[in-house]
């Protein structure tokens, strides 16, 4: 098998949250492959803790990928912070054609076309993928799991995750993929206090979830328990309809979310001013800015720091990505774009982000607390990736081992999914299967 066949018989996805599937990215072309270990946003410290217990199944993985790929090197970005808590420099060899780059402590360093920038020099031409510019990017779980799929066979059934914000000491953990978040509190002794969300990934770009009934999926990066008075758990609630409907009233045409925007600096043509401004008008007047609105990453600069009226030009943005999507419609260019000069002095430390968004205070460095797997059970959805969702091939009263394949990928953009506990099979529906796990 080559790679592209092991890393989708493994079920890999991106480990980052975007849930692409990993065999996907590879394509001809390549001369460098990133790996992403920025940790873009605060609270979160599943990376470090990966390379800070698993460094040699990260650096297998990668020297792995580099050899199936025929790729000639590779960097492990991270930023300043984490290289210094690793004790490693800018530079550092960390095998024959592995380069530890250190990244500045800023926000949204993590996002893939800022990384590659930041990392190589190079822009992504706005809309096409990193491979056009010579790179693959990777994030760093990505690669423990593909060294686990390369040199052992074994598909993807275990998730690193974060549980941190307002607990007593954050922690990082390992655990099967399907994991319920409320046994996995309790087992934990975390607390959901009245007044508290809970969000699945980031304060930034992170989803609020119902912990009771949510389990820990393949893109599950961290679980936060953080106070609804936050500002990262209250943009969560911003109406996007709304603010379509006030957007054009209560600008006061400062082009700031423009100015601050991180792909904007980097010369893409997004301007959320514009949309902004004319959001009720913008698919009549300007069809083709709207079509930009696809090139936005999430990061939240524009509402959370930027706009001085209280307007969310990211919750238009959304407004305008859901319409896109529906079309199946996305901006490509073919022109080179040209980074601002400006851009160095407008990117956002990650302190001020993190005091911002209302959690500087429940920062702090996570602890690793192991592998857990005595649960009850495991749910496992299938769909875990973008692209098309997992097909069952099991039936309710099934007994499977963990690794066994549950589901095969369907035509398309998609992956199979794989047992995470050893147990009997006692749902199987259009969107999720059920393994009641064995007692020991």
């Amino acid at each position: 098998m080559n790679l592209k066949e092991i890393m989708k018989e493994a079920g890999i996805v991106g480990a980052g949250g975007a849930g692409f599937p990993s065999y996907a990215k590879l394509a001809e072309g390549a001369d460098t492959l990133l790996i992403n270990g920025a940790e873009c946003e605060p609270l979160l410290y599943t990376d470090y803790v990966l390379l800070h217990k698993e460094m040699p199944t990260v650096l297998a993985g990668i020297e792995a990928v580099l050899d199936c790929a025929k790729i000639p090197c590779a960097l492990l970005c991270v930023k300043e912070h984490t290289a210094k808590r690793l004790r490693l420099e800018n530079g550092a060899k960390l095998a024959p054609r592995i380069v530890l780059k250190t990244l500045p402590d800023v926000y949204p360093m993590g996002d893939e076309v800022s990384l590659i920038y930041q990392a190589t020099g190079r822009v992504v031409k706005a809309g096409n993928l990193p491979v056009t510019a010579g790179v693959i990017v990777y994030n760093v779980e990505t690669m423990y799991n593909a060294a686990s799929a390369i040199k052992r066979g074994l598909p993807l059934t275990y998730k690193w995750l974060t549980v941190g914000g307002d607990v007593p000491q954050p922690f990082v953990v390992k655990v099967p993929v399907g994991t319920p978040v409320a046994e996995l509190f309790a087992k934990n002794g975390v607390v959901v206090p009245e007044g508290y969300a809970v969000l699945d990934g980031g304060p930034s770009m992170g989803k609020v979830i119902d912990y009771e009934s949510a389990v820990v999926t393949k893109t599950t990066k961290g679980l936060l328990v953080l106070p609804d008075s936050c500002e990262a758990v209250a943009s969560k609630f911003i109406d996007g309809a709304k603010s379509v409907a006030r957007a054009e009233t209560a600008c006061c045409q400062c082009t700031r979310c423009t100015d601050m925007c991180p792909r904007a600096l980097l010369g893409y043509p997004l301007e959320p001013h514009k949309m902004v401004r004319t959001a009720k008008g913008a698919v009549t007047l300007m069809p083709q800015m709207v079509l930009s609105a696809s090139l936005c990453c999430g990061c939240g600069v524009c509402e959370t720091l930027a706009c001085c009226q209280g307007i969310s030009p990211k919750a238009v943005i959304n407004e305008y990505k859901a319409l896109l999507a529906k079309n199946k419609m996305r901006f490509v260019s073919k022109e080179e774009s040209a980074p601002m000069p400006e851009r160095e002095y407008r990117m956002i430390p990650s302190g001020r982000w993190a005091s911002v968004l209302g959690v500087a205070k429940f920062d702090k460095v996570a602890q690793y607390v192991g592998e857990q797997n005595d649960f009850t059970r495991a749910e496992i959805h299938l769909r875990q990736h973008i692209g098309a969702p997992s097909a069952a091939i099991v039936r309710e009263g099934d007994k499977v081992n963990v690794g066994d394949k549950i589901a095969e990928s369907a035509e398309g953009l998609s992956l199979p999914q794989h047992a995470s506990v050893k147990g009997t099979v006692t749902l199987v529906d259009q969107t999720k299967i059920i393994i009641e796990k064995d007692s020991e």
